[in-house]
């Protein structure tokens, strides 16, 4: 920034001859002195003090003398002749109501006073030259050069002058304690204790109130330190590290960002600070989705940012551990387009080129992983480049500061931070020019302080505390709790050097843009993976398919029921059952009709219409079941109970009556309307949304695709399919049972009972293993539609086929002119009524010659045991001679037969 002094030969100084004018420039209302009135067109001219002069920029003697106002923003400086020096303020500036500025302080030329005469104020002050922070290595240099300026005023402190007393505290608390001891226990006394990383601030300023000490700090932020119940004597030029979340919320907010995440070290000044930022964007609706801390090794945490899909991050963390974390994060590739890291603005501007032991990324990779990050810091030099209380502007300063380092600024550690270390110096100062009445009013003497002296403590702390005047770092004032109020300096990395962006006034909640940031994506990224919801919908060219295989099964039914009514005056079919072969039918349409609304989907239909879809597949797919399936069942059912049961309990079921059939698969259909009428109206089918995990799209683009899958569902749903896959799959079984009982049965009464027991078996089958795998495969829509609809048309097909085709052939190929004999050959699945009278007769005339014969081997057994009887009681009678001779018949029992034999009708006795 260039400076906007204009060279030495443009400014005039007028002697005393030419503008009488006063020997002081008093306050206004002081006896003799002229004070500017306010006016439209600017301030109006001063005149310079005795023995004195003003540099009037620009302007030459007669332009000088011409005019009686000056613009505004306009500067003048006061000089003085010879040995003599100018006390109170050098450089005067045109305000915009129409004053001068510190004109409550009068500018006077007075003597100079050696330096052997005046007396020494020792400032104890701790410099960390490396460590988490090394500021010291440029602040140190910037308050040397503030003490030099200082005691070379005349104005400040004529009676006395600072010295430094100082060590390297490193930045560590525990090397800060040995410090603080030797300053506080070694002579000579220190009237104020300057500290500077926030972790030694912290020690410092909790122990100095013990010993009446103010501490003055030029690089601390924690907002710890805000505490005034705690730090009771603390000031701070750096001003609080809350001052960054202001800035923060307002960039979240001008980005769009609603999501972010934090990575943090922990030590008290970022912990405190996160916890402020929280605060502050729950007020602004953002949310902190993911909070890391780590003490040493950020490895994990940066893991985890990863994982969880961090894409806005805040890195609260010293230089060091920032290389740490950035290494961490070229390795995770948690950098790029996707990515914005919001880091803390006082590092060195080439921090991420430092040479460090302790990573083991190089300088490209670590470049690399920090390109386009934010930094929010403090406005540390004035912008404006108006000239200070020290009568340096902000660049010259700076000029003047980097001849005194050692090394490039950029390598040199608090060289940001070094205009608020030069400035804390000169608040000092003029803190105790206003003690001790070095500003013309009553003070103290600071030689008489010590650490038992509240008073001077005091004192000192109250000209602090309205301590208010213009340094190289801006405007420097504090607030109640003793930090400093300042704008807010808003960069981007841009191409391995920091580039600013604009400012923000956290006070006025003015955001000043500059629009020079640059994204490597073209624009901002999003807070999170942009997720886009799509819908898997069901393969258009497998619902065609199914759908054109439904149809022309549909077909097939139309025109087996057409068929099946048409010839329903044919005996072969009437011994058919051909009502319960039409149900059939229209069950099979209507489970084909179900295809269609099984393959409708959001691809289709509106969210709207999704309920009734849902109950047209439910309703089609039940009543085509039971109108189908049920009819089958019935017919083997009667089947079996008729033909299958012993004789004295089928006598009276000889003749079928149509009404029973119909009866029962009236129940099956009543049972089936019935339980969907209560689920309808108790927990009726609606649209339910399945979520699946997010896929990456092919494309390097910065969204997540979030497949969803319709279903028809309620909130009971896997209740209501157990009841209704429970009776179902009871029906199926029982089936199969009665088809195998009965595939040896013979009648005409249901003449194709065995194509239905054929049908059935392939029914129960398809069905036993699409209702489970369809469960399975839900989430699958095409292939739970296609194992679903397959198993509806096959099984629709194969019913009709069996059932209808080979009644069409064989009224086709025979005719209905045949006659009643050959109508009733037994073909196939048929039996002759002829024959099977027959049969039954000789089954009776059987059943009656068991009878006699059971009859005659009753008799037989009687006559035997009487013979048996007869032969014992002979036996005990003496024996007879019986008398021999011609015409004498031998005597014994008769010959009786050995069993019985009948053939037909006639019983035949079979002797030994």
């Amino acid at each position: 920034m260039r400076s906007s002094r204009p060279p030495l030969t443009q400014m005039l100084l007028l002697p005393l001859p030419l503008l009488l004018a006063p020997l002081f420039l008093s306050p206004p209302g002081a006896g003799g002195a002229q004070t500017p009135n306010a006016t439209s067109e600017g301030c109006q001219i001063i005149h310079p003090p005795w023995e004195g002069g003003i540099r009037y920029r620009g302007l030459t003697r007669d332009q000088v003398k011409a005019i009686n106002f000056l613009p505004v923003d306009y500067e003048i400086e006061y000089v003085c002749r010879g040995e003599r020096e100018v006390v109170g303020p050098k450089v005067r500036k045109c305000l915009a109501n129409g004053s001068w500025t510190d004109m409550d302080t009068p500018s006077r030329c007075v003597n100079r006073t050696p330096h052997s005469e005046r007396r020494a104020v020792y400032i104890g002050a701790l410099f960390p030259m490396s460590g988490g922070w090394p500021g010291g290595q440029a602040c140190q240099p910037a308050v040397e050069m503030a003490l030099e300026d200082v005691n070379s005023r005349r104005d400040i402190l004529p009676d006395y002058e600072l010295k430094l007393i100082h060590h390297d505290s490193k930045c560590d608390p525990g090397q800060a304690t040995k410090y603080l001891y030797e300053l506080l226990y070694n002579d000579p006394i220190k009237i104020i204790l300057m500290p500077g990383c926030s972790s030694v601030s912290t020690l410092v300023a909790e122990a100095a109130r013990m010993w009446n000490l103010i501490v003055l700090s030029y690089g601390s932020s924690s907002p710890a330190l805000s505490n005034r119940q705690r730090f009771p004597t603390f000031f701070r030029t750096h001003p609080s590290a809350t001052l960054h979340n202001p800035t923060r919320v307002k960039l979240f907010e001008k980005w769009g960002w609603k999501k972010i995440a934090t990575i943090q070290q922990t030590t008290e000044v970022f912990t405190s600070t996160l916890d402020d930022l929280e605060e502050r964007v729950k007020e602004a609706g953002i949310e902190i989705t993911f909070r890391q801390s780590f003490f040493s090794d950020p490895a994990v945490p940066v893991k985890n940012l990863k994982r969880q899909d961090a894409r806005i991050i805040v890195g609260l963390f010293y230089e060091t551990e920032a290389r740490k974390v950035f290494c961490e994060v070229y390795k995770e590739r948690l950098f790029g387009k996707k990515y914005v890291w919001f880091l803390i603005g006082w590092y060195a501007d080439n921090w991420f080129k430092i040479y460090d032991p302790s990573i083991n990324c190089t300088v490209d990779e670590m470049t690399e992983a920090v390109e386009g990050h934010i930094t929010t810091e403090i406005v540390m030099l004035n912008p404006a480049n108006t000239r200070s209380i020290s009568n340096m502007t902000s660049q010259e300063f700076v000029e003047k500061l980097t001849k005194r380092l050692k090394r490039h600024p950029e390598e040199t550690g608090g060289f940001q931070e070094a205009p608020l270390a030069y400035d804390a110096i000169w608040a000092l100062a003029l803190a105790l020019n206003k003690t001790s009445g070095g500003d013309g009013r009553s003070g103290v003497r600071l030689e008489d302080f010590n650490y038992n002296n509240q008073t001077i403590t005091d004192q000192i702390y109250r000209a602090m505390n309205s301590s208010s005047f213009e340094g190289v770092s801006g405007h420097v004032v504090f607030d109640a709790s003793g930090s400093r109020m300042a704008w807010t300096l808003i960069e981007q990395l841009q191409g391995g050097s920091y580039k600013k962006i604009g400012y923000y006034d956290s006070t006025k909640d003015d955001l000043s843009w500059s629009k020079t940031d640059k994204w490597i994506g073209g624009s901002p990224p999003a807070d999170q993976t942009l997720v886009i919801k799509t819908f898997r919908f069901l393969s258009q060219k497998l619902f065609i398919s199914v759908s054109v295989l439904s149809s022309l099964g549909i077909v097939l039914a139309v025109v087996c029921l057409s068929f099946n009514i048409y010839n329903s005056h044919v005996r072969y079919i009437q011994n058919s059952q051909p009502n319960l072969n039409n149900l059939t039918a229209v069950g099979c349409s209507l489970a084909l009709a179900a295809v269609f609304p099984l393959g409708l989907d959001g691809y289709h239909i509106g969210r709207n219409q999704f309920p009734f879809i849902c109950q047209a597949r439910l309703w089609l797919l039940g009543l085509g079941f039971s109108l189908g399936y049920g009819s089958m069942f019935t017919k083997i059912w009667w089947v079996h109970t008729v033909f299958t049961k012993k004789e004295e309990k089928k006598e009276w079921r000889k003749t079928l009556e149509p009404w029973k059939l119909y009866t029962t698969v009236g129940l099956l259909v009543g049972m089936d309307v019935l339980t969907l009428t209560i689920w309808q109206i108790v927990d009726p089918l609606h649209r339910t949304i399945e979520t699946f995990a997010k896929e990456e799209p092919k494309e390097d683009i910065d969204v997540s695709i979030l497949p969803q899958l319709e279903h028809c569902s309620s909130k009971k749903m896997n209740t209501w399919l157990g009841i209704f896959y429970g009776y179902k799959g009871l029906l199926l079984l029982l089936g199969i049972f009665l088809a195998y009982e009965t595939k040896s049965v013979s009648t005409e009464k249901i003449n194709d009972h065995r194509a239905v027991g054929m049908a059935i078996y392939n029914v129960a089958v398809l069905c036993l293993i699409t209702a489970p795998v369809t469960m399975i495969l839900s989430s699958q829509q095409d292939a739970a539609f296609a194992f679903a609809s397959l198993a509806i048309v096959f099984s629709s097909y194969i019913t009709l086929v069996v059932l209808f085709v080979p009644k069409m052939r064989r009224l086709i190929t025979r005719g209905e002119w045949q006659s009643e004999a050959q109508d009733t050959m037994k073909t196939g699945s048929s039996t002759n009524n002829h024959e099977e009278e027959k049969s039954r007769l000789l089954e009776k005339e059987n059943r009656e010659l068991e009878k006699i014969i059971a009859e005659k081997e009753e008799r037989v057994s009687e006559l035997r045991h009487q013979l048996q009887s007869r032969q014992q009681l002979r036996s005990r009678r003496p024996p007879l001679t019986p008398p021999e001779g011609p015409g004498v018949l031998p005597r014994g029992p008769p010959e009786l037969p050995d069993r019985l034999s009948c053939d037909g009708s006639r019983v035949h006795l079979l002797y030994k």
